[in-house]
């Protein structure tokens, strides 16, 4: 397992990115995408249907999503994670402390609830109190996740021994792999 400070040799060009809800997948994702000159695709854009359900044909988008020789997506659905890292070159897991992952995922869905933000598909942030009642509610999921993802990740290294496994357990490591990759772009 590399960490931030290893050199990814060769430049990575197919990155997953696992981690909790509210680690920052998506955000690093964007942050890397133009670096690798890469598309960073959106799980979540291509997964959720009305009503959060999962659409028809999501497998098939992210087989045709990973066909492609460079891309980022965030490491998550369990449909399409063996998918996703049986292409990837490179899986980064954002491995960071609870509390700030929790924080994030915290102020961001109190910003998403409170601007009646429209997220993927009319889905909306369900009103706040149901986290008390909600047992699968995305802030409660993501403090179960945390133990979750770090096994997943472990099983990928067995499974899939070619791929390369950066772990990030900061966020001055998340700023210093940053840096490298943007270093290695020129």
């Amino acid at each position: 397992m590399l960490s931030a400070a290893d050199t990814l040799d060769p430049r990575p060009s197919r990155v997953a990115i696992a981690g909790a809800p509210g680690a920052g997948k998506t955000t690093l994702a964007r942050t890397l995408a133009p670096l690798l000159g890469a598309e960073a695709v959106e799980l979540d854009g291509i997964a959720h249907g009305p009503d959060w359900t999962i659409r028809p044909g999501f497998v098939e988008e992210v087989s045709a999503v990973i066909r492609g020789d460079r891309w980022i997506t965030e490491w998550q659905y369990d449909e399409a994670r063996p998918l996703i890292a049986s292409r990837a070159d490179t899986l980064v897991w954002l491995d960071l402390p609870r509390w700030l992952v929790i924080g994030r995922l915290v102020r961001r869905t109190v910003a998403s609830r409170r601007g009646h933000e429209v997220l993927w598909a009319g889905n909306v942030e369900p009103p706040l109190w149901t986290v008390l009642v909600e047992p699968n509610h995305m802030i409660r999921w993501s403090w179960r996740s945390i133990g979750l993802v770090r096994e997943q990740v472990r099983a990928a290294e067995r499974e899939y021994p070619a791929l390369r496994v950066v772990r990030l357990r900061s966020r001055s490591d998340v700023d210093a792999f940053v840096s490298r990759i943007r270093e290695s772009a020129g």
